[in-house]
């Protein structure tokens, strides 16, 4: 919490009423202007505190009019009622008027952004706008002047919007470019900002226009409204102007591109008529107004909302008191207001947790006010300091903000009510105290005998006996951090700390060198000072002797503490072992840790806040499921305030903020969600957390801990509900004035204390018993259960063991709760516990303890811990809280929603609210049963209940209940509604209505009532209805009886059929003793399943038709000898597929066999498995593949090769399979089956059946010939293919290259083969290298003929010479070469002499084979003879050729 500390201003005595106040935006300067009744006017300035500047009072012989600050500079344009306009400059004085453009007084004035621009305006409508150089210094005469004929109102300059290359360099920079992350950052070169300062404004007139000035000072009318016009504002996220008129009049307006306006907009804005009011605009878009009201009016324009804020009463406000003015700081997000009686209220901005900014009201919390003297008029938030000035119609007070000061020591709490005010509680003896202080007050120290308070300029010292407060010592002092122990005040100054008395004598210097730094921290506990100086040193002082000696050495925390910036608070435990720490970092932000300085040990460690874990690891090795429950309530968070308990050098507790909303500043804990967290510190075990819960609602901040207790400061206007609050007697100290009669209490109770949760219900035991609770709860901690209860066992009270037992529902210690509970005797609790211990999940079992010790708050919370909605649900009913049961159930448990409905229906009940009883009924789908039971005493609303229900099973209840009443018409009635047609029935047959009882049977189908009057006229022997009616109610077996009783044989059969098997097998039986309708008898024994009895009986009586149909139903699992007998019955009527059938489900397959091949019968591929079984106990092995391959030739013969194949491959005759798979012709499945099988011969086999495809054109079937002929080891086989491959690309391709390869590929082949033929191979292979040589020889001659044409010719010519050339090469390639070559020479006799040649070696082929059809013209142009063959000739001998190559 804050307050706010008032300095008048300095005044000089000839100084008149102030009129108007403004701040400079971020230097500490106000600036005040003020008028005599003699129409004198002055402005002056002053200073943070109120400090007067001497040299810069401007007095004119005429009232001020406008006061405006330069935005970055210290000039204050001021306007005077003549029309005068006077720059002023801070501090120096200088004063430069304008040059005379005005005559009226002034109206308006105006800065641009970056204050490059001044716009000034008149009464009389004259604007002009000037211009200011960087310094604030006036550049020559006004840049333009424009008439408007009426006064000039307001006036607002519009935002510049960023350059194109700023826009484009700021996605660049988003998108990871460098250069322009370099260039945002001032390393690149001068970045070009475009236009950063907007130059056109916006200027309105008291006529209700609005004229838009451009950046070339060009004016056009942009809209009117009407009323003058009081307030402009522009709205920079929808890029629209909002204007506010005299009679509050709000309209918006969106901006074009081109200048012009259009209203989207328009309302009133409530206020009180006649008034004046302020109008204040935020940049998130809030408009605020007073109106001289009790509220103040805001409305958020972007979520179009609008809520007020109201004076509460209660924290000192008066009824009847009116707001005046508002102002709004940003920076503290604090909105205060003026009122009339001189007070100033203040509303903060506080977050509320999943809630947005101006959400609603309930955001805004109204704080303690600051009283001043007067009329408040005008209030202004200003500077980079975020001070507030207030005109109360007298003088002008600046309101400087500062932390309120608190302090709890030896049972003596004080904390601050305002500047000069504190309240001061003794808890030893319950007195409540009130300290008025003649100085502020900025800090203060107590003692059981002593307040200290300072304000860094002089220490005052009260002796604090009993209830008097009396002065004993006042003196000078500059320390801004002062301790107390005993008798003895400590104080700071450069480098070393001061020991006075109570009246400032310097008694001890306690002197620190310079690496050590200045102290500026002080903190005392016991008999220990622990000092932390700015150069991040800390020391410890024993104070327990007449002087203070050194307890250790100083220690230098930034070696231990990297990123150290700052200390910003040390405290020192009761015995002086341990030093706790805050810091800041280096950045200036908190850090999130708490440091521990081991005096003893000289180590430092920590408790990391944001993680929820100390530096050693993780504090509750034993207590896994404690630390899971609390490590959400730890992380992420810092700590702000620290305090080791006053006599318990172990314990230590904190308060904790969110990461998120931590701040440097101490009134960051005025939040919602805030933790105070305890811990043990040891040497031995380090840090142990203790105890996490949220600070309760209503304390301002923590204190002290002094066991039994935390002591926590109160929020003003608020109570604490569950704080332990002591008796206060208030008493008047000195310098106290008395309240006035009926005013609230003038100090209200400031202090509240809750004890810890060990101590709850034994805040006030001996001293004993609250060291032995210490110790249990220390040693439950370390998980030391044999010393926690070493610790307790002499206690004997109930309220002690009751205690533990609760503090076992915190810690979730259920071990140590069964014997807390048998030091109670609390039976009924061990039992509940014993019984909770079947739900699997810890927290359900603690909160059946909790439940037990009537902690209700916490079993709720477990619960909810542990998702057991369900026992939540359940507790919730025993508890009567009967809402959230029903918002549980409807939320998350569901599955027991319509029981919590029933439960709470009954409850209802009995509480005698039968209304509401009813709709909970009716929601747990109970109420037919439930609603006539609850209200059978009351027919008439019963009555009512049915007719509006028109349920079918409430009308059949009623129509039950007249029945019994004898009322059978109604009955009758009720009945039919809730189509009860059994009832209809059975009361008509009742009422002797045979007829419509029959009707209704017929009409509804309805078995039962069917049933019931069939049974009906059996008792009046009327056979024929009473079968009728027994076969609609599907009681078959009563008809069935009948008829045979009556002889009604024809009946008989279609009731068995639609019966049971064992009517069927009754009838059948029935049949057969008669000797008639025998094949009604087999086809009952048929249908009952007894086939075996059906068979024989239609054998023996020769019944054919039904042994068709029997022998259709046969399968595998009938029996065999039934199977063999059918079979011969359809061979023998030539059934053959039937009988194959037969015998396979027989199980007889050789048999099957022979019939299918006998008769030629196709086997399927279902029968084929039919007959194969692989897990069939009847065939042998050898066997069955025996039959395999019969079935497999069956199929060969009858072309079913796929099948064949299959079966030959079942029996493991794979060479077998594949012939059949061959005779298929599926290339594909010949490829995977022989890739599959792996053997030689398949290979082999599949490489010839490929050999017929056509491999030359498909290189697939080629790769996968070669590669069958190696996998199935037949080199020789794979010599001839490439032989044959060599062939074809000489015959077709004349390819001599390629067929030379092939043939070096078949002459490797060859020799890897072995020689089984007795030479044979020899001599093939001396072959082959005979063709590659001539090859070879050809191939060079070709290669040749480029580089050297003649030597290619000799060769080709002396291969001519060759024996045995053809078919190695083809003779008529080689003359074709040489009668190329002459052509081509020109030697056409020579080429011709070789073309005749060649026709003669080969009289019977066409030359056209061999010689270019350009060649042979040529030779027959020039030698004048035709060539031999035509076109015809060589295409016939090209078919031949074809042909001989398909061979």
């Amino acid at each position: 919490m804050a307050v706010y500390f008032d300095h008048r201003i300095e005044a000089p005595e000839s100084s008149a009423v102030p009129s108007h106040l403004t701040w400079h935006s971020a230097l500490p300067v106000l600036a005040v202007a003020s008028s005599s009744p003699t129409n004198e006017g002055n402005v002056d300035l002053y200073l943070q505190q109120g400090e007067y500047v001497e040299s810069c009072h401007v007095g004119r012989p005429h009232q001020p009019a406008v006061l405006r600050w330069h935005p970055t500079k210290p000039v204050l344009a001021l306007g005077w009622e003549n029309g005068e306009v006077v720059l002023l400059t801070h501090p120096s004085g200088d004063q430069t008027v304008l040059p005379i453009t005005h005559t009226a007084g002034i109206t308006l004035l105006e800065w641009s952004s970056s204050g490059s621009r001044l716009v000034t305006g008149d009464q009389t409508g004259a604007l002009a706008v000037w211009k200011v150089d960087a310094r604030g210094r006036l550049q020559g005469n006004h840049l333009v002047k424009h008439e408007y004929s009426k006064p000039l109102t307001c006036c607002i300059f519009k935002p510049a919007a960023p350059g194109d290359d700023v826009a484009m360099l700021a996605r660049a920079s988003v998108g990871g470019d460098q250069s322009a992350l370099d260039m945002f950052s001032w390393k690149g070169a001068p970045l070009k900002m475009g236009p950063q300062e907007g130059l056109a404004f916006y200027v309105s007139t008291a006529d209700g226009k609005v004229h838009s000035v451009d950046e070339q000072c060009k004016t056009s009318t942009l809209l009117s409204v009407e009323g003058a016009i009081k307030k402009l504002f522009y709205l920079n996220k929808r890029d629209a102007l909002a204007v506010i008129t005299e009679t509050l009049m709000l309209s918006q307006y969106t901006l074009g591109p081109e200048g012009g306006a259009q209203e989207y907009m328009k309302v009133k804005l409530s206020s009180k008529t006649g008034q004046n009011f302020d109008i204040v605009w935020t940049e998130n878009s809030l408009l605020i107004t007073v109106s001289g009201e009790q509220v103040i009016r805001l409305w958020d324009l972007e979520r179009d909302d609008n809520f007020v804020l109201s004076l509460d009463e209660t924290l000192g406000f008066e009824r009847g008191e009116m707001i005046n003015c508002v102002s709004y700081c940003a920076a503290k997000e604090i909105l205060a207001g003026g009122t009339s009686h001189g007070r100033i209220a203040m509303w903060r901005m506080v977050a509320q947790p999943g809630s947005s900014k101006g959400d609603t009201n309930a955001q805004w919390k109204l704080q303690t006010p600051t009283e001043i003297e007067g009329n408040v008029t005008q209030i202004q938030w200003g500077s980079s300091l975020n001070l507030l000035a207030a005109n109360n119609s007298n003088t002008v007070l600046i309101l400087c903000e500062h932390v309120m000061s608190a302090h709890f020591g030896q049972q003596v709490a004080a904390v601050q009510l305002t500047p000069t005010q504190l309240s001061i509680t003794q808890f030893n003896t319950g007195a409540q105290l009130a300290l008025q202080s003649d100085t502020h007050i900025k800090g203060v120290c107590v003692t059981k005998e002593s307040v200290t308070v300072w304000n860094g300029k002089q220490v005052t010292v009260y002796e604090l006996s009993g209830t008097v407060l009396r002065n004993t010592g006042a003196f000078p002092c500059d320390s801004h951090a002062v301790a107390v122990h005993g008798e003895n005040l400590y104080t700071v100054e450069p480098n070393r700390v001061q020991i006075r008395t109570p009246q400032g004598t310097v008694k001890q210097l306690l002197t620190f060198s310079k690496a050590e730094g200045n102290p500026v921290l002080l903190s005392v506990c016991q008999f220990y000072l622990v000092v932390g100086t700015d150069t991040a040193h800390i020391r410890v002082f024993d104070l327990s002797r007449r002087d203070a000696k050194a307890h250790c050495g100083a220690k230098n925390l930034a070696e231990q503490i990297a990123s150290l910036g700052a200390l910003r608070s040390v405290k020192c435990n009761a015995n002086g072992s341990q030093v706790s720490i805050l810091i800041s970092q280096v950045n200036g932000r908190p850090d999130h840790k708490v440091y521990f300085y081991d005096v003893e040990m000289d180590t430092v460690t920590h408790f990391d806040f944001f993680v929820g874990r100390p530096s050693s690891g993780i504090s509750h090795c034993e207590d896994g499921e404690r630390q899971q429950f609390q490590g959400t309530e730890l992380s992420g968070r810092c700590p702000v305030s620290h305090f080791w308990d006053e006599s318990e050098p172990r314990l230590f507790v904190c308060e904790t903020v969110p990461i998120s909303s931590e701040s440097s500043s101490a009134s960051s804990v005025d939040m919602a969600d805030v933790s105070v967290v305890t811990l043990f510190c040891t040497q031995e075990h380090g840090l142990l957390l203790q105890d996490c819960y949220p600070k309760p609602a209503g304390l301002q901040a923590l204190l002290a801990l002094d066991v039994p207790y935390y002591y926590f400061s109160c929020k003003p206007g608020e109570r604490d509900p569950g704080s332990t609050e002591v008796s206060a007697t208030t008493s008047a100290p000195p310098h106290q004035t008395e309240p006035s009669k009926g005013a609230p209490v003038q100090f209200p109770h400031m202090v509240s204390r809750r004890a810890l949760r060990e101590f709850v219900g034994l805040e006030t035991c001996e001293k004993a018993t609250r060291d032995a609770m210490l110790n249990f709860s220390f040693y439950l901690t370390i998980g030391d259960m044999d010393e926690a209860f070493k610790s307790i066992k002499l206690i004997k009270s109930k309220a002690v063991w009751e205690n533990m037992a609760r503090m076992c529902v915190k810690t979730c210690r259920l071990d140590v709760a069964r014997v807390c509970l048998g030091n109670m005797g609390n039976a009924r609790a061990a039992k509940a516990l014993k019984e909770a211990e079947a739900e699997p999940e810890p927290e359900a079992q603690v909160a059946m303890l909790a439940i037990q010790l009537g902690m209700l708050e916490d079993a709720e919370k477990l619960y909810k811990c542990c998702q057991r909605h369900d026992l939540l649900n359940n507790f919730y009913q025993a508890s009567g809280q009967w809402q959230q049961a029903l918002d549980t159930a409807e939320s998350n448990d569901r599955i027991h929603l319509r029981t919590t409905y029933y439960n709470y229906a009954k409850y209802l009940e009995s509480m005698g609210n039968k209304t509401l009883a009813l709709v909970y009924y009716e929601n747990s789908d109970t109420h037919r049963a439930e609603v006539p039971r609850m209200l059978q005493d009351d027919t008439a609303s019963l009555e009512i209940y049915v007719n509006k229900m028109k349920d079918k099973n409430i009308y059949k209840w009623w129509a039950q209940y007249l029945e019994s009443q004898s009322d059978m018409d109604s009955a009758l009635h009720f009945y039919e509604c809730a189509q009860d047609y059994l009832s209809l029935v059975r009361v008509h047959c009742y009422m002797g209505n045979i007829q419509k009882a029959s009707a209704i049977a017929n009409d509804t189908g309805d078995r039962a009532a069917s049933y019931h009057l069939a049974r009906h006229y059996e008792g009046h022997d009327d056979i024929k209805q009473a079968v009728h009616f027994y076969t609609r109610a599907q009681a078959y077996n009563n008809a069935i009886r009948l008829c045979k009783e009556n002889g009604l044989d024809d009946q008989l059969m279609n009731l068995a059929l639609l019966s049971n098997p064992e009517d069927m097998m009754e009838a059948a039986c029935y049949y057969e003793e008669k000797g008639t309708h025998m094949d009604r008898a087999v086809t009952l024994y048929h249908k009952a399943g007894y086939v075996s009895k059906a068979l024989e009986l239609a054998f023996a009586t020769q019944q054919f038709s039904a042994l068709q149909l029997i022998a259709e139903d046969l399968n595998e699992n009938s029996d065999p000898a039934l199977l063999a007998r059918c079979s011969d019955f359809f061979i023998t009527h030539s059934q053959y597929e039937k009988a194959v059938e037969l015998l396979v489900a027989a199980k007889k397959y050789p048999q099957a066999l022979e019939l299918c091949v006998t008769q030629n019968l196709t086997i399927t591929e279902e029968l084929a498995e039919r007959m194969t079984v692989t897990d069939s106990k009847d065939l042998s092995e050898d066997a069955r593949k025996e039959v395999l391959e019969k079935i497999a030739d069956c199929c060969m013969r009858q072309g079913n090769y796929h099948l064949a194949t299959k079966k030959y491959t079942q029996a493991g005759n794979k060479p077998k399979a594949m012939r059949a798979l061959l005779k298929s012709g599926d290339t594909e499945k010949i490829v995977f089956f022989t890739n599959v099988c792996r053997q030689k011969e398949i290979f082999i086999m599949a490489a010839n059946y490929l050999q017929s495809l056509d491999w030359r054109n498909n290189p697939e079937i080629l790769k996968t010939i070669i590669g069958f002929y190696t996998k199935g080891r037949a080199p020789d086989l794979l010599a001839g293919f490439y032989e044959a491959c060599a062939q074809v690309e000489i015959d077709d391709y004349q390819n001599y290259e390629k067929a030379l390869d092939a043939l070096t590929e078949a002459a490797k082949c060859l020799l890897k083969a072995k020689d089984s033929s007795g030479g044979q191979q020899e001599a093939r292979v001396a072959d082959l290298q005979h063709k590659v040589s001539l090859i070879k020889k050809f191939v060079h001659a070709r290669r040749l003929y480029p580089e050297n044409a003649d030597e290619a010719v000799r060769l080709c010519e002396a291969l001519l010479e060759e024996p045995e050339l053809d078919p190695a090469v083809r003779i008529g390639d080689a003359f074709g070469f040489l009668v190329e070559h002459h052509c081509q020479q020109g030697n056409l006799e020579v080429a011709y002499r070789k073309l005749e040649e060649l026709q003669k070696r080969l009289p019977s082929q066409n030359v056209r084979y061999y010689i270019s059809q350009a060649s042979l013209e040529a030779l027959q142009k020039v030698m004048g003879v035709p060539i031999d063959g035509d076109d015809h000739t060589v295409k016939e001998e090209d078919e031949v050729e074809e042909d001989l190559n398909l061979s």
